[in-house]
C-alpha cells in the first residue's frame, strides 16, 4: 500500500514532511508530494496530517 494525497484537502502544513522517517515527503507548489519509491508504507503522515488529505491505498 502507499500513501496518496489528495492535493484538493491538502494545506500546505508540512506536518508530515516533519514527520515522514524515510523523508519520502516534498512539497511541490505548496502541497505535499510523496515519492512512492522511497516511502516505507508506515502510515505515519496519515496520522499526522491535520487536514486528512493523506490516505493509504
Amino acid at each position: 500500500m502507499a500513501a496518496i494525497v489528495d492535493v484538493e484537502k491538502c494545506n500546505g502544513c508540512e506536518s508530515c514532511v516533519e514527520e515522514c522517517p524515510s523523508e519520502a515527503i516534498m512539497m511541490v507548489d505548496e502541497k505535499a508530494e510523496i515519492n512512492v519509491e522511497t516511502c516505507v508504507d508506515c502510515g505515519v503522515c496519515v496520522d499526522t496530517c491535520p487536514s486528512e488529505a493523506i490516505s493509504m491505498e
